[in-house]
């Protein structure tokens, strides 16, 4: 059965801070990677946590080993988006629909 999770993911070694996102190494991979995700109805909201290195993702999966495995997928791999941390979500307020 499938829960959700929370997810950060953070700038990796490789991150050129002096880029915007869209002119990071590998953007469009990454880009079309992570909407394959949403369309697969495995990430529900994604986005940068502003004033931070860090992305929030929320997935939909049936356990941590499946969130890591899909994300580690991703053209940007280790070196461009670290995860550190994979932690099971409760929706207690609002809908995911």
């Amino acid at each position: 059965m499938s829960r959700l999770f929370a997810v950060i993911r953070s700038r990796g070694p490789s991150w050129d801070a002096s880029s915007p996102l869209e002119g990071q190494r590998d953007w469009r991979a990454h880009a079309e990677f992570m909407d394959g995700l949403e369309v697969a109805g495995f990430a529900l909201l994604v986005g940068p946590l502003e004033g931070t290195q860090d992305a929030l993702l929320v997935v939909r999966a049936t356990d941590e080993a499946e969130v890591r495995s899909r994300l580690r997928e991703d053209p940007w791999r280790e070196d461009m988006l670290r995860t550190t941390l994979v932690a099971p979500w409760t929706l207690r307020i609002g809908s995911l629909n």
